[in-house]
């Protein structure tokens, strides 16, 4: 292997790699600092009485501008902190193992999120819910739903594993993995669903945190586990040599790492989330009210999950390494701007849960317009760098590699040049959800942005047989999406008020949508 020979020596990479997101990190961190200094002793008076000062944020009382971007920027640092490390993931398996381990790793993201959002969309319905009972002081709910989110966690883990390890390679075969690609694909596979459980205590764990506000805990748990990611990358593929075997060990040890920390700061809080290992129940009324949000939220993430699956195994129609790398480190690049606009999405969802259950429904508005504000910031600023950047982004994932590079640079131009529209579509999902309107976003994404993009792939494509008109069903479907989005808050806006009490009284446990 080429990097065998460098060893004793940091691949190009990360020379910039580790200073300049050391720089960005403590940018946002003296950012949100400040922010707290600014909006504030009222928020630390509050968390003082459970001994911790300074993690809580009050989402029901005073302006909401800055307490959303204090919420938020830890959120999106704790996304860029990670997708930075799972760049360094493919950046190493590139450089040091070819343009086929790249390609193996890369082809396989659509096909893992295939079978996690299921999952993952129960840790959403545990954010909202949390955070609903938080805002209305139901402090013994809190408790029972903590409790109760860990061991479905843990069942949810144990349930992937297995999963994901008897069926890895056939689902390659299903999305018509190439032949030199599909081997290495399915070791990835195999030893990343190896370390469910630890990624999904993480993902529970984390939701429960974000639900009181903390989003600062968990980036400080995922800084420690990304650094423990790159330097076990280092170790396993560039001196043992393991290529993508060691790619997905270092990942599922960092997961264990953040997935005890997060673990070990619930078990430390002494209010409401406080978590004793020996209660681990599964609470019927508690798991109904995760499974009214999560599931349709799981099921929308499924959705789109195989629309992408879908698009990715029209990529490998093509048949070209070229285009199947170059699509995997655009995707990458994606990432960055996905997460950040992404942040928004988390925030308005949490903010809209805890003052929607205090019944300050005036204050849901607000913090759906800050949201939407910002993340259309976000996206259009980072979007359209992404496009204008897109060769030397793209060079550091194929250096040297001009076909690659050009595969890469042609599906930036399309997807992140309006990558704002798909922020726009996700932040009204988070407000409707927030609200107890899970299901009907559901529908809305199925058919409006997966329907739209197998119609196009089954029709335009097949006329059109090039990548440019395959990425192009993107925009496309976020457009549609995203306006039938906003027509449908405005239909049930009214409805769901009126069953929260614009004056401040507390809403039904019941979603609105099955309390009428």
């Amino acid at each position: 292997m080429g990097c065998a020979k460098q060893i004793g020596k940091i691949p190009p990479f990360f020379g910039p790699f580790f200073p300049v997101s050391g720089l960005f990190f403590w940018h946002i961190y003296g950012i949100t600092g400040l922010l707290r200094f600014r909006i504030g002793e009222g928020n630390r008076m509050a968390t003082q009485k459970q001994g911790q000062a300074g993690y809580q944020i009050d989402m029901v009382h005073g302006p909401l501008a800055g307490k959303i971007l204090l919420f938020a920027l830890p959120l999106m640092l704790s996304s860029l902190l990670q997708l930075l490390f799972n760049a360094a993931d493919v950046v190493v398996v590139g450089r040091c193992a070819g343009k086929e381990a790249l390609a193996a790793v890369g082809s396989t993201s659509s096909l893992i999120n295939l079978l996690v959002n299921l999952f993952v969309g129960f840790s959403v319905g545990t954010n909202v819910v949390v955070a609903r009972d938080l805002g209305g002081g139901r402090e013994d709910d809190v408790h029972s739903s903590v409790h109760t989110a860990i061991a479905i966690s843990l069942i949810s883990g144990v349930l992937l594993a297995i999963l994901g390890v008897s069926l890895a390679r056939q689902l390659l075969v299903w999305t018509s993995s190439t032949p030199d690609v599909i081997d290495l694909a399915a070791i990835y596979l195999r030893i990343y669903f190896l370390g469910m459980p630890v990624n999904m205590l993480y993902n529970f764990g984390s939701a429960i945190l974000r639900a009181q506000g903390d989003t600062r805990r968990p980036l400080y748990y995922l800084a420690i586990a990304g650094v423990t990611n790159v330097a076990l990358n280092l170790l396993f593929v560039i001196v043992f040599e393991m290529s993508v075997a060691g790619v997905a060990l270092a990942t599922i040890i960092s997961q264990a790492v953040s997935a005890m920390l997060v673990l070990s700061c619930l078990m430390r809080d002494q209010g409401p989330l406080h978590l004793d290992l020996r209660k681990l129940h599964l609470d019927k009324r508690i798991v109904k009210r995760i499974l009214q949000v999560g599931l349709p939220a799981g099921f929308q993430g499924i959705v789109f999950s195989l629309s992408n699956v879908v698009i990715q195994s029209s990529i490998n129609s093509f048949g070209s390494t070229a285009i199947i790398a170059g699509s995997s480190a655009s995707a990458n690049i994606e990432g960055f701007v996905y997460v950040s606009m992404n942040s928004f999405y988390q925030t308005d969802l949490t903010f809209t849960s805890q003052n929607y259950g205090a019944g300050e429904c005036r204050r849901v508005d607000r913090s759906l317009l800050l949201c939407q504000l910002y993340s259309l910031i976000f996206g259009l600023v980072l979007g359209n760098l992404a496009v204008f950047f897109g060769y030397p982004l793209a060079s550091i994932y194929a250096p040297g590699e001009e076909e690659v590079i050009a595969q890469a640079m042609l599906r930036l131009k399309y997807v992140c040049s309006l990558y704002c529209l798909c922020g726009v579509m996700d932040v009204m999902v988070g407000a409707l959800r927030g609200l107890g309107y899970s299901v009907v976003p559901m529908i809305v994404s199925m058919v409006g942005a997966c329907g739209v993009r197998l119609l196009w792939i089954a029709t335009v494509f097949q006329v059109y047989h090039t990548p440019a008109v395959l990425f192009l069903s993107y925009p496309v479907s976020w457009t549609i999406t995203a306006a039938v989005h906003i027509g449908f808050f405005f239909f049930i806006r009214k409805r769901a008020y009126a069953k929260c009490g614009i004056h401040g009284m507390r809403p039904d446990d019941l979603p609105p949508e099955k309390a009428r």
